[in-house]
């Protein structure tokens, strides 16, 4: 009596085994950068608690251009009042919070320049996911840092907002923080991979931060732009890591402006998606091992 071979696993099981195996590489890489995250806390708790410096800063600046405490004081700008001002600032800091990627393209570049990307080449271990989950666990230690800190500020300078909108803005407003958190991470991961054709990209690096800082509207919103340049600033994916998150909870989309803006949003994280992934293919194509 002979034995017959075993049946193979169904195709089903087998991909739901390899489904969980990458899922558990993925909690063991967020898991240890949690972990490094919190090795040197009171410095980072520290640097975070010294980011709401610059609130008061801002109140006084805007007090002062809409002239509160004069017999000159300015109602609105731009269709903005001075609450509407200083609520914005302090939206675009939790925006900012969500997008801002600071160090992921230098060290990108740092590490095709001197050529520690070997270890993400030589073991099964994606850069890019790898790079993705280590920003989301330092999101993750930097709002558990951070929440009451932030909860205490919005408490004290309630008055500067008209109220809470609806539940559907709020949604919205939860999803494109989310959003600006997938495409400030894509836009700097494909600034970082042009380092596989120039090695050096401060130069390219300080540009981005400048339109970043500019086109975004973290430094004033984009309705104080020029008209023939809100045009083109409109459909550019800058203005979704800082002024639409913003302008969202101060009320002036309705809803169905807010679904187009959300897919708009969607759509940019598509592309760059797929632009991140076509140049690390093709930068890994062309790569050789500099440094040791």
């Amino acid at each position: 009596m002979t034995d017959e071979p075993s049946a193979a696993p169904p195709a089903s099981l087998s991909l739901m085994g390899e489904l969980a195996a990458r899922l558990r590489v993925h909690w063991i890489v967020l898991r240890t950068c949690i972990e490094e995250r919190l090795v040197y806390r009171g410095d980072f708790m520290l640097g975070t608690l010294l980011r709401f410096l610059p609130i008061l800063t801002q109140i006084f600046l805007w007090g002062a251009i809409f002239g509160v405490g004069t017999s000159q004081r300015r109602d609105e700008i731009v269709g903005y009042t001075y609450g509407d001002m200083v609520a914005y600032y302090m939206l675009t800091m939790v925006a900012r919070a969500f997008s801002s990627m600071p160090g992921l393209a230098s060290g990108i570049a740092r590490e095709v320049r001197d050529g520690t990307i070997k270890k993400y080449l030589t073991q099964p271990v994606d850069m890019l996911g790898y790079l993705f989950w280590h920003r989301v666990a330092h999101k993750l230690v930097y709002y558990a840092v951070a929440t009451l800190p932030f909860a205490l500020v919005f408490w004290v300078c309630r008055g500067y907002f008209r109220g809470w909108p609806d539940s559907f803005t709020i949604a919205a407003f939860v999803a494109s923080l989310l959003m600006s958190f997938l495409i400030g991470f894509l836009l700097e991961s494909l600034i970082g991979l042009i380092a596989f054709w120039f090695l050096e990209v401060n130069s390219l690096l300080f540009i981005y931060m400048m339109f970043n800082y500019f086109l975004s509207g973290h430094m004033l919103p984009l309705d104080f732009l020029p008209g023939w340049l809100q045009a083109g600033v409109q459909y550019l994916p800058f203005k979704y890591l800082a002024y639409f998150p913003s302008t969202v909870m101060l009320h002036r989309y309705d809803h169905a402006t807010l679904v187009r803006e959300l897919a708009l949003q969607a759509g940019w994280i598509a592309l760059l998606f797929v632009l991140c992934r076509v140049a690390f293919a093709r930068g890994v194509n062309r790569y050789s091992a500099h440094g040791g």
